[in-house]
């Protein structure tokens, strides 16, 4: 896919906003602390009432200029301080807007498979550069010669998680659109900050697996021979339908559901995924294999943080089994497992892990920093994987005032290769809204045919 980048621009808000150094939470400095890309493709009508002076690289810019005044921790930098930890100075310097234009059309892109293409539609981070000059958020706009257009956002997880991200990106577009915001974010990461003296003393009983070294192959020491390993990467769709029978399947097939209440889409699905991953890849009985899970705190703090609370909530926790038993045992078990792991999730739990990473030394440990050329990962790869959750974000829809969008997808499953780390896998609601669902899945390539085998064939 030929395209070039024309011009960059450095866009800064567009009123004074507050300035100086404020202390992340701890749950900001964990987990993946790079760049995570999102993109949207656009049909233009030709019937648009647009004014004589209007361009949509300008419009875009504008509208961005107007909503990093109550964003503006966006448009500040990051700085490490001590020990593997960050801190964010606001000081206004803006994000990094790319303009570029490519000789494709929409319709080469057929039906948005995923191609290696893609990565020239996002903006590059150059993670050569020292933290500190590093844009929190980078966009690129590409104009395709059919008259299309693609946007790409990409925004340091260090500041935001996937409800704080795609709020921006929705109020952006209100504001584009020539609405007003809707809702103002909430930044105080002092409310998940740890606490003198500690809110919830750390006891035996307050144990946090995520923070653990995953699961390795049986017979390993370490999985550095499996990261040298090929991967690739798949979208799946599963129609309403599949999606009800997996989870009719699930709350027959095992012990009644904790709470009295039936697994619920991600729970069956996620189960499904889990099994269908240990089939593809060959485990054995005794295989330890565990599933990432990620775990909005929003409403599970006392008192509930507020929705647009901004920065990092969601948490991931891990839910743990033998493969065996996942491969052997009906659907509701691998169910079961992962509802327990996400009921793990209360005030206390998540005060307690706050706790937890204060009294660590150095918490570079606990960073994925792949894109910065280490080896550490999100969830280990083989024999593990992740599930992240995408279903009750506001994805879908996002107007810049040309409609919605024809296509989106999370640009680390767009681009073989580019993002994605084995057994990384992210669940989207169909685009259509009709109960719909679509799995981004990143797997070994000697893992993936079996795996869409048996995603399909076991639902049977």
């Amino acid at each position: 896919m030929p395209v070039s980048v024309e011009a960059c621009y450095t866009v800064k808000p567009m009123e004074p906003t507050k300035c100086g150094r404020v202390a992340l939470s701890e749950w900001d400095q964990v987990g993946t602390i790079t760049h995570v890309p999102v993109i949207y493709f656009y049909r233009l009508s030709q019937n648009l009432d647009l004014s004589p002076n209007y361009t949509i690289a300008s419009n875009l810019k504008d509208s961005l200029s107007r909503v990093l005044v109550p964003f503006y921790h966006l448009a500040g930098r990051l700085h490490w301080i001590s020990n593997g930890r960050l801190e964010l100075d606001c000081n206004a310097m803006g994000v990094q807007f790319f303009e570029a234009q490519s000789s494709s059309t929409l319709e080469d892109l057929g039906d948005f498979s995923p191609s290696s293409e893609y990565q020239y539609l996002f903006p590059e981070v150059d993670y050569t550069l020292p933290i500190h000059e590093l844009p929190l958020v980078l966009i690129q706009l590409t104009k395709f010669k059919c008259g299309g257009i693609s946007i790409c956002t990409s925004m340091s997880h260090a500041v935001v998680d996937g409800q704080s991200a795609f709020h921006f990106n929705y109020e952006w577009a209100r504001l584009a659109r020539g609405e007003t915001l809707q809702t103002v974010p909430f930044f105080e990461p002092k409310v998940l900050r740890a606490g003198e003296p500690p809110s919830v003393p750390l006891t035996e009983c307050h144990v946090h697996m995520e923070f653990e070294d995953p699961p390795l192959l049986l017979g390993q020491t370490n999985n550095s021979e499996e990261r040298k390993k090929k991967t690739t990467v798949a979208i799946l769709k599963l129609s309403k339908f599949q999606v009800e029978t997996l989870r009719k399947t699930a709350n027959e097939s095992w012990h009644k559901p904790s709470n009295g209440r039936a697994y619920t889409r991600y729970e069956s699905v996620t189960g499904h995924v889990w099994r269908s991953a240990c089939k593809a890849r060959g485990h054995k009985e005794k295989q330890l294999t565990a599933v990432g899970i990620s775990v909005d705190s929003r409403g599970r703090m006392e008192p509930p943080l507020p929705k647009e609370y901004f920065g990092n909530a969601s948490l991931y926790v891990v839910g743990f089994s033998l493969a065996g038993d996942l491969m052997s045992k009906p659907l509701g078990y691998a169910s079961s497992r992962v509802r327990e792991a996400i009921e793990r999730v209360n005030d206390e739990y998540v005060r307690s892990g706050i706790e937890f990473l204060k009294n660590q030394e150095d918490l570079s440990s606990f960073q994925d920093l792949h894109e910065f050329g280490s080896e550490i990962g999100p969830f280990g790869g083989n024999p593990n994987l992740g599930v992240v959750s995408w279903l009750t974000l506001p994805i879908h829809g996002v107007d810049f005032g040309w409609g919605k969008e024809l296509y989106m997808g999370p640009g680390t499953h767009m681009s073989p290769g580019t993002h994605a780390s084995d057994g990384e896998s992210f669940l989207l609601p169909g685009p259509d809204g009709d109960g719909s669902l679509v799995l981004a899945l990143c797997l070994q390539v000697v893992h993936m045919d079996a795996f869409k085998k048996h995603f399909y064939e076991d639902i049977e």
